[in-house]
């Protein structure tokens, strides 16, 4: 059926009004309503459109290596490793990577631990060398053949504790006893291995220059899972012994045995993590879980999929229940199958060297973009929204109570949304803020199909219902056919929640953009515009 003609004598003006505003959307394809652009907006009081609460300072440090969450705060500022803002340890000068297991928080690529029961800081590895004596010995009060190495003064205990394996070396006499073994005793000068652990002469043999070390393989990415540390390098994925961090090359036979295996798809591993009870690794095109709970039936099950882009391990992080972190071609969600883009509202944008973290419901995460500049977007789960809260880039994100985190530039930030604050934080101060339109190309007709008529319009009327608080003001401009020039409409300062009635100049236009920015808080409830249409002709 035909539609009406039009009525001949019409004043041409069609209102639009909005009442939802919903996250980033840095898209060409960006309809009427959706926000281009913005700086410190949230998704808190969604449906309205509202600047992020203010932020907490915790602390500065000098230079900032990492920060870590576990019975409390952890972090590296230059070379000393601090436990809940006490000088623990020192480490070398450069980024980090944590896990922790039991008392035991790990920090890598020192390979290093803090016990955070007793307070003792040191390395996983252990060493030994000097001249030492291979002979007969004995084992469980029995007497045992070529399983014992004497080395007068050595203090074994210091160093070693039964279980360990250890990588023997520089044996000359016999040196198929340079092997890795596991220590069964020790009885003061006297380290006890299996019977027939090595081969011997008649009198045993002495060799000059023994080295004696418990090895950790070194690890790019670690994580824990299910009483035991995992972490990979390059194509091979490793795990310590069951509940201890200092052992990975234990293989008894046993459960509890250390356990390593490669894989052999195309580039090293880009990250892991532990999730849905399993160990998780990625590469950048391929996702590997591992099955099973003891080495004799683990199974390492990949697939070609989307993981994460080299550089972005610190993006990986648990929101909502899914697992999100920025792959080559954006921020995915995965939950255990195939992942899936939430990148969207990125457009054509394209991000590195990302750090992400949660608090539980909302993904931070910030990125570089391609020209080196850094965005902090919070992605939350609850609504499916992106926001942009300012250009900062972020070492490393913990939840202690609160969502922390640690700035480029050493500051130590809490989120706005924190419940309890620890004492002697100091609180940002006003948020400034904005938020930025993308084109409005109004149509005649109420569709804004392909199938409308697109005419010359003149803006007749914008009526903005918002609410400030106290001290807080907003700036409303307006930009006409991309010209570059950001006219003032309106500068607002006020107490209580009110409307205002915003007339413009009229103007005919292609299309148009506003723009709100202002510092403090603020609610915009609704946008009203009153666009009166022309004809197709270009005045």
């Amino acid at each position: 059926m035909a539609g009406l003609p039009s009525m001949v004598h019409a004043d041409g003006i069609q209102k639009y009004r909005q009442t939802t505003f919903a996250g980033y959307e840095h898209t060409l394809g960006a309809d009427n309503g959706a926000l281009w652009d913005m700086e410190n907006l949230t998704g808190e009081l969604y449906p309205l459109l509202s600047p992020r609460r203010p932020r907490w300072v915790a602390g500065r440090l000098g230079r900032p290596n990492g920060l870590y969450a576990h019975d409390g705060l952890y972090w590296v500022d230059g070379d000393g490793f601090f436990a809940r803002g006490e000088r623990v340890g020192t480490v070398t000068d450069c980024r980090k990577r944590f896990a922790s297991l039991g008392a035991y928080v790990i920090i890598l690529p020192d390979r290093a631990y803090y016990n955070r029961l007793t307070g003792e800081f040191g390395t996983l590895e252990a060493q030994w060398s000097g001249a030492a004596d291979f002979r007969d010995g004995s084992f469980a009060q029995e007497e045992a053949k070529a399983n014992t190495i004497y080395a007068a003064g050595a203090d074994w205990a210091s160093r070693f504790r039964a279980g360990d394996a250890v990588t023997i070396s520089g044996c000359a006499a016999h040196p198929e006893n340079n092997k890795t073994a596991v220590i069964r005793e020790i009885d003061g000068d006297e380290l006890r291995f299996y019977e027939n652990a090595f081969v011997i002469g008649e009198e045993g043999d002495s060799e000059r220059a023994v080295d004696i070390k418990r090895c950790v393989p070194e690890l790019d990415f670690i994580c824990e899972n299910e009483n035991r540390l995992w972490g990979c390098k390059g194509n091979t994925i490793y795990a310590c012994k069951l509940g201890d961090v200092f052992n990975w090359n234990v293989f008894d036979g046993l459960a509890t045995d250390s356990y390593a295996v490669d894989v052999g798809s195309v580039g090293d591993f880009t990250g892991c993590c532990a999730y849905l009870g399993y160990p998780v690794f990625f590469k950048e095109e391929h996702i590997y879980k591992v099955y099973g709970s003891r080495p004799s039936n683990f199974q390492v099950m990949g697939s070609a999929s989307l993981g994460v882009e080299t550089g972005s391990a610190g993006s990986v992080a648990i929101a909502g229940e899914t697992l999100f972190y920025l792959a080559r071609t954006g921020v995915c969600g995965y939950t255990g199958g195939i992942p899936q883009s939430v990148a969207a509202p990125f457009g054509a944008q394209r991000f590195r060297d990302a750090v992400g973290g949660s608090d539980g419901t909302r993904y931070f995460v910030s990125m570089a973009d391609q020209d080196g500049g850094w965005h902090l977007f919070v992605y939350d789960t609850r609504r499916g929204l992106w926001h942009r809260e300012d250009s900062r880039e972020v070492v490393g994100f913990a939840w202690d109570g609160a969502l922390h985190f640690l700035d480029g530039e050493g500051t130590l930030w809490i989120d706005g949304t924190a419940r309890t604050i620890p004492e002697g934080c100091a609180r940002e101060g006003p948020v400034a803020w904005s938020a930025e339109w993308a084109d409005f190309y109004e149509y005649s007709g109420a569709s804004s199909s392909s199938a409308a008529i697109p005419q010359e319009k003149g803006i007749g009327k914008l009526l903005l219902r918002l609410e400030l608080d106290e001290e807080a003001q907003v700036d409303i401009l307006i930009q006409f056919d991309s010209d570059g020039q950001w006219r003032t409409v309106h500068s607002l300062d006020a107490h209580t929640k009110r409307s205002w009635y915003l007339p413009i100049v009229p103007r005919r236009c292609d299309h148009f953009r506003l723009r709100l920015s202002g510092r403090g808080g603020c609610r915009v409830y609704s946008l009203t515009r009153e666009v009166y249409t022309g004809s197709e002709i270009q005045m």
